[in-house]
């Protein structure tokens, strides 16, 4: 009886149903590998445009200068020693058997490197070309400091510019509308040009570097039958130099006094009068 009770109730109950899910784990193909290459891409495409920019917004002189950088070809040594080893192929004794090297000297040998390395006087070597660059930028600021010490000499100063480069202190002097330099179409110097040359002497005077003239001239038309550009140029550079000695400048340091023509104009109009300059040059002593 009992058995046919608890038949009965199996009989009543609700079937059991087991459901299995599969789980699929990584997310398939929405992983994140994607996220890796695309931001390889956009790397790649900031760069690109970046070199396209830099190419755009700089000279040639620049671009240069950025490629010598990703490229140096600074030797370790300045001379291969035959070795490669910790000395570069000397010994310990380079002194003994003066290496060809040229270091290792002592106060008993003095050898080219050494010379090199006290070439401050002479202006050769690294640290005789660092004492030549002070010079001329303690000139360049000595003479835009005139500036500030009145209203006269501020006006007389708006003639100038200056720049630094690879000859030497680059002083231009030119010709504004209200103000030129020297008298239409001639040589002969204006006050101005004269006070110029006062204030050039005085700061040219805390170096004995040489000093160079060279004279520029705006182009005139070309149905002149003498042209007198060249004749011009010329014989204002040599009127400078007169000028600067008889301020107080050493004659014996003019190096040289040339005439430029109209060949070379400071901008984009060449029978502007921007371009009637002179160009006072203080040469470097390491050239």
């Amino acid at each position: 009886m009992a058995w046919v009770m608890w038949m009965a109730a199996q009989g009543n109950a609700a079937p059991v149903i087991i459901k299995r899910k599969k789980v699929v784990s990584g997310g398939g193909h929405h992983g994140g590998a994607w996220k890796v290459a695309y931001a390889d891409f956009v790397t790649a495409m900031m760069a690109f445009f970046l070199l396209m920019w830099l190419l755009n917004a700089t000279t040639e002189k620049q671009r240069k200068g950025i490629s010598d950088y990703f490229n140096p070809t600074i030797p370790v040594n300045r001379i291969s020693g035959g070795g490669d080893g910790a000395f570069g192929g000397n010994s310990v004794f380079a002194e003994e058997t003066m290496a060809h090297t040229g270091t290792g000297a002592t106060g008993r040998r003095t050898s080219a490197s050494s010379a090199e390395a006290a070439g401050d006087d002479a202006g050769k070597g690294p640290a005789g070309e660092g004492k030549a660059q002070s010079e001329l930028e303690d000139v360049e600021k000595a003479l835009l400091a005139r500036g500030g010490e009145s209203n006269s000499m501020q006006q007389l100063l708006r003639h100038v510019i200056t720049r630094v480069t690879d000859e030497g202190l680059v002083i231009e002097i030119f010709d504004l509308p209200d103000a030129p330099l020297f008298d239409a179409d001639t040589a002969k110097p204006t006050r101005v040009a004269i006070a110029l040359a006062d204030v050039l002497a005085e700061v040219l005077s805390l170096t004995t570097n040489e000093i160079a003239v060279s004279g520029h001239v705006r182009a005139h038309p070309v149905t002149l039958i003498d042209n007198p550009v060249w004749d011009l140029s010329a014989d204002r550079a040599q009127s400078t130099r007169q000028v600067l000695e008889e301020a107080g400048i050493d004659a014996a340091r003019m190096q040289r006094v040339t005439g430029n023509a109209d060949r070379k104009p400071t901008v984009s109009d060449p029978a502007a009068e921007r371009n009637n300059r002179i160009e006072v040059i203080l040469l470097r002593r390491d050239r």
